[in-house]
């Protein structure tokens, strides 16, 4: 007799057959039999202190690798603590499949422990959300929500798992809860050569590309694009749009296209909705999209300028365009662009600060590391140091917080980056008030030995916050900025990592090498003068 299956196990099995040997999670009443069947499975749990850090890591580990990653929470509070880390997945455009344990189905309605609407919560956050219908449904949703992650434009799905779907036996294996979505049209080739005549005929045309395509494998698809179409291509996924300091001076370059071609880019608040002055008013739009109602929006913001709207899946656009390229007549001009998206401003090289290290002080010292592997991670948070650090630093394997603009996530999305990429450097750029929201993971990265570094500007208050205060209403209003200049380092250490204090600048680079060199996780506390992100521009 076949040995019996739960709806656990079959989970369990279908993971592990689509390749997946690896869970971030937190514990709980509901998910306790999924813990029992990974251990069958050889499916390793690593266990965190908080659980939207699981979905953090979820998501830096899709974005490092290009594997969905799965990410598994119990119910009722445990689900509501992981719904907020959904939103940066979600406009990160990472495939992450977010598990929540679920009061059981035979006690729906009745007023079960910790019973809530749970995939109506997740919804608004995710490219689908529904509760596991039975246990013979399991194995046809866990593969139906990694499906759906990945394709079109990739994003966070969530799946409740009721408990009695988990621990009764599967009887018959059957399809999913929910109907499987219709496939995502390819895009054709008479499409890709009416996009080609169109950025031929324009004099400054521009691609640009969402933040799907900001991974490294990606970014290597969008650069031989640029090569071979001889036109910039330029991959955005910072809040601050055509404003991100990573760019340097390229918002100038935007203003001055007479022809875009968004490939995946929403046409939304970090492009000025398409409109003056960061776009020239007769500038014409082109727009490939996996979802209708991102080219309604780019047809609401621009009217007649969208000449081309087509949905069609990125990947197949990129595709087709390759194969027809022929190069172009453009090459002064992505030149041009190549410059003004390397500039820095030349003061930068000797910033300097009284009493505390500038914030280009503590970054650019650290580029020697990312530079020294070729599976070097850079993780970089939100806030006005994420700013300076994403401007001054580069690295194989970038991870930001996104469109989202959300903080917090950078703790837990280094611990990720250390399981994906065992023997790079990992540096992680964080202020100090963004390192309060998943301290104790340090703890984390203690327990399952995951070293990497963590560097806290540290300048004691909100600073974005404290600069629109300051610049909006004046130094008589601050209010709610202050934050005490507290010894991170020795929270580190109090967990059982390594801590460093620096307030020089000519002590960074050794001490972040020492961290390095301590083999545990390492926070390095910078003492750093608080200043306003860099607005890069030329005169």
């Amino acid at each position: 007799m076949a040995k019996k299956q739960r709806g656990a196990d079959a989970l369990t099995a279908a993971l592990r057959q689509s390749g997946i040997d690896r869970i971030f999670t937190l514990s709980g009443n509901h998910i306790m039999p999924i813990f029992d069947a990974c251990i069958d499975a050889d499916i390793d749990l690593i266990h965190t202190r908080h659980e939207g850090s699981t979905v953090h890591m979820a998501d830096a580990w899709s974005r490092i690798t290009g594997q969905v990653g799965i990410a598994m929470v119990t119910g009722g509070p445990g689900h509501a603590n992981a719904v907020s880390a959904l939103y940066t997945a979600q406009m990160s455009e990472a495939p992450v499949v977010l598990l929540s344990g679920h009061a059981p189905n035979n006690q729906r309605g009745a007023g079960a422990f910790q019973e809530m609407r749970q995939a109506d919560m997740a919804e608004p956050v995710t490219k689908a959300s529904w509760t596991c219908a039975s246990p013979d449904a399991i194995a046809a949703d866990i593969q139906l929500a990694m499906q759906i992650a990945a394709s079109g434009r990739p994003g966070p799905v969530h799946l409740s798992l009721p408990s009695d779907a988990l621990e009764l036996d599967v009887k018959q294996p059957g399809n999913a809860s929910i109907a499987v979505p219709a496939s995502l049209p390819a895009c054709d080739a008479q499409t890709a050569k009416q996009v080609l005549e169109a950025l031929a005929r324009a004099k400054r045309p521009l691609v640009l590309a969402g933040p799907a395509w900001l991974t490294a494998r990606a970014r290597k698809q969008i650069a031989e694009l640029e090569a071979r179409l001889g036109i910039p291509v330029v991959g955005m996924e910072s809040p601050r749009g055509n404003n991100d300091p990573s760019l340097g001076a390229f918002a100038q370059m935007l203003a001055q296209a007479d022809c875009v071609l968004l490939l995946g880019k929403r046409l939304d608040f970090t492009l000025k909705f398409g409109k003056a002055p960061a776009f020239a008013a007769d500038c014409t739009f082109l727009h490939i999209d996996a979802e209708q109602s991102e080219l309604d929006r780019s047809r609401r913001a621009v009217g007649e300028r969208l000449a081309i709207a087509q949905r069609a899946d990125v990947g197949s656009a990129i595709a087709q365009l390759l194969e027809q390229a022929k190069g172009g007549q453009h090459q002064a001009w992505l030149a041009e662009v190549a410059d003004a998206i390397r500039y820095r401003p030349a003061s930068w090289d000797t910033a300097s600060s009284q009493g505390a290290l500038h914030p280009v002080q503590v970054c650019r010292p650290l580029q020697t590391i990312l530079d020294s592997h070729p599976e070097a991670v850079l993780v970089s948070d939100g806030g006005e140091f994420g700013q300076w650090a994403q401007a001054c630093l580069s690295a194989p394997h970038r991870v930001i917080n996104g469109p989202a603009g959300a903080i917090g996530s950078a703790l837990p999305m280094a611990l990720a980056a250390r399981v994906a990429r065992r023997d790079a450097p990992v540096i992680a750029m964080m202020g100090d008030g963004t390192t309060g929201f998943h301290i104790a993971e340090f703890d984390t990265a203690v327990r399952y030995g995951l070293p990497f570094v963590a560097v806290v500007g540290n300048d004691a208050r909100w600073n974005a916050e404290y600069q629109i205060q300051i610049n909006s209403f004046g130094k008589d209003r601050l209010v709610g900025c202050e934050l005490l200049p507290t010894r991170y380092d020795q929270v580190c250490a109090a967990f059982g990592g390594h801590g460093e204090l620096v307030q020089r600048p000519e002590d960074m680079l050794p001490a972040v090498q020492r961290a390095i060199a301590s083999g545990k996780p390492a926070c390095v506390n910078v003492t750093m003068e608080g200043i306003p992100a860099p607005s890069v521009s030329r005169k």
